[in-house]
């Protein structure tokens, strides 16, 4: 019954719209009230949960991605790769894939890749003949590259939700494999569709502008450089290389690129203490649900239930792949995090999948949610930006679907992938 609780008010929150958190938190307390444990536990590991010192990381890893979205540093990467490939045939399509790899790795955030980038290219695609949904759907499933490629806060969160016990500088490395394979099957895809749709390309402007270009997105480029060189070489833990790329992308927007308006600035400091506070709430109440999910040993039981089902390791990742991608497609990506974490990792850590490549395929098949209905934040977005409705997009959006799902097969089962990097720089 006290599972049934704890599972079903969860449920019925998340149906009738309440905030992920709260449904969370006051699962997490109604079940702690069924069964007569002491209340002051509950709200110990609310505290506990935002106490962790990697977490401190976060808000500047946040702030940092605010800066960068309003400081012209997205304008300066698409004028760059614009240049460099647009004049190829469906050149756009593969500029906006190119440019959410280069601008997701700074940024860290897969709503505001699609957000920067998608005000700047989906525009400029439907201009230059493109339709609108190929446009939304090459900027929407392009955007996951922010959660893949280093810096990702998501990875810290993934890091702290496993107990602490994973090397988040290991993590940002595996990633970044994984992450330039899919984009570029991402790029195929948006080939392919332009090909087949006669879709136009933009006239080569020549070395001398590409060679300004490049000038001109480098410094806001070395701000992902700066973050994971300086974790990589040991000079600074992740949270200071966070504290380092605030500082870095105030100067870079505000003195060499002049484009951080004040209320540019505030914009970008209400929005990432605003985010910041729901991730941090997001976590208190995500520790205490994952106190009752122990209690109730539901990890035990989903791991008994699955290996029931067979004990091929094959076939135990493909379920874990297909039940992630299907709760990717109806909840929150932080909130994933926080509650699959401890219940797909050790299963998947028994049937000999390492913690640091399952890492990355969580991250692969939640952030394909971002851009799955009917949760899909992502989607939204791109859907706003486009002025087309979800059903539009979603008719056309296969390819990049099937993109994205090649590259996490080979991330499922080429354990080599996601994990040659950090073997050869941490030689684990």
């Amino acid at each position: 019954m006290g599972m049934t609780i704890l599972l079903g008010l969860f449920a019925i929150g998340i149906l009738i719209g309440m905030p992920v958190a709260i449904s969370l938190g006051v699962a997490a307390l109604a079940a702690f009230f069924y069964e007569g444990l002491p209340t002051l536990i509950a709200f110990q590991r609310i505290g506990s949960g935002v106490s962790t010192f990697s977490l401190l990381a976060i808000p500047f890893f946040i702030f940092a991605g605010e800066l960068m979205l309003h400081g012209g540093i997205a304008n300066r990467l698409v004028q760059f790769v614009t240049a460099l490939i647009g004049s190829r045939r469906g050149g756009l399509g593969i500029v906006n894939v190119f440019s959410s790899m280069l601008f997701g790795g700074i940024s860290g955030s897969a709503v505001a890749d699609t957000s920067a980038l998608g005000s700047i290219l989906i525009p400029v695609m439907k201009k230059e003949g493109y339709r609108a949904d190929y446009a939304v759907n090459v900027t929407v499933t392009s955007s996951i590259a922010g959660i893949v490629i280093p810096p990702s806060h998501n990875m810290i969160l993934y890091a702290v939700a496993a107990g602490g016990g994973i090397s988040i500088s290991q993590l940002f490395m595996a990633g970044m494999v994984p992450g330039i394979i899919m984009c570029l099957f991402l790029m195929i895809a948006a080939w392919a569709v332009a090909v087949r749709h006669g879709y136009p390309s933009v006239p080569f402007p020549g070395w001398r502008v590409v060679g300004i270009t490049a000038l001109g997105a480098i410094p806001g480029f070395f701000t992902a450089v700066i973050i994971v060189g300086g974790v990589l070489s040991g000079m600074f833990t992740v949270t200071e290389s966070g504290a380092i790329g605030v500082i870095y992308a105030l100067v870079i927007t505000t003195l060499v690129y002049r484009e951080l308006s004040w209320a540019g600035f505030v914009a970008a400091v209400k929005q990432a203490s605003k985010t910041t506070a729901l991730v941090m709430i997001l976590v208190g109440c995500a520790s205490a649900y994952g106190y009752m999910l122990a209690f109730y040993q539901v990890p035990d039981a989903l791991a008994s239930f699955i290996t029931m089902i067979t004990d091929n390791p094959l076939m135990v990742f493909l379920l874990i792949n297909i039940m992630l991608l299907i709760a990717g497609m109806i909840m929150d990506m932080a909130a994933l995090i926080l509650i699959c974490t401890p219940i797909f990792l050790p299963l998947a850590v028994s049937f000999g999948m390492d913690p640091v490549q399952f890492g990355i395929v969580l991250m692969m098949n939640l952030g394909l949610g971002l851009c799955t209905p009917p949760v899909g934040s992502c989607l939204f977005v791109g859907c706003a930006i486009g002025g087309i409705k979800i059903e539009q997009a979603v008719r056309t959006i296969w390819p990049f679907y099937l993109a994205i799902l090649v590259a996490l097969a080979l991330t499922t089962y080429v354990p080599a992938v996601s994990l040659m990097l950090p073997d050869i720089l941490f030689g684990s």
